[in-house]
């Protein structure tokens, strides 16, 4: 009889254990996402002509937008088509492109820029931030592309978590004075 009850009573613990991690992961995973800094990230990319661009060489008291891409995204490469003919509206706003890569390999990033013909947009910036994901963290990106929008105080005015529309894009950056 001794035997039955200290064998329940283990079944019993089991049985607790997994409820507990149960409510401990329910739990965790019903936490709202920390809100995103509103200041511009201090990224650090590879750029396509092989030097370091950082926030420091951002033009001032000019409107900003950062597009944190993959090269092979299909919604990122769509979301550049349908920006370049209305690159003429975002004349004025300066673009990073920023992307992750093993080791700062940029070949990906470099036929990206060729093939879509950037280089034609003294306005775009386009690099990797390599294997450190410190954007990657700062935007909590979880799908790409992801879009944020500064006014020309550096300040965020609106960020987008997927595939945006190009006019919501293009109208955004026009509020962003």
């Amino acid at each position: 009889m001794l035997d039955y009850l200290f064998i329940k009573l283990n079944n019993m613990k089991k049985i607790l254990l997994l409820l507990a991690f149960i409510a401990i992961t329910v739990h965790a995973g019903a936490q709202t996402p920390a809100p995103i800094d509103p200041n511009i990230p201090p990224y650090h990319i590879l750029t396509t002509d092989s030097t370091y661009s950082t926030p420091a060489k951002l033009k001032k008291n000019t409107r900003v937008m950062i597009i944190y891409f993959s090269p092979d995204c299909s919604h990122c490469q769509h979301l550049i088509s349908e920006l370049k003919p209305k690159m003429k509206e975002l004349g004025n706003t300066q673009i990073i492109m920023i992307t992750w890569s093993v080791n700062f390999d940029i070949k990906a990033i470099k036929k990206f820029y060729h093939d879509y013909g950037l280089a034609a947009y003294p306005n775009i910036t386009i690099g990797t931030e390599g294997y450190t994901y410190v954007v990657q963290k700062y935007y909590q990106v979880t799908t790409t592309p992801f879009i944020a929008i500064y006014n020309n105080s550096g300040k965020m005015v609106k960020s987008f978590n997927k595939s945006p529309n190009v006019n919501d894009v293009i109208a955004s950056v026009k509020k962003a004075q």
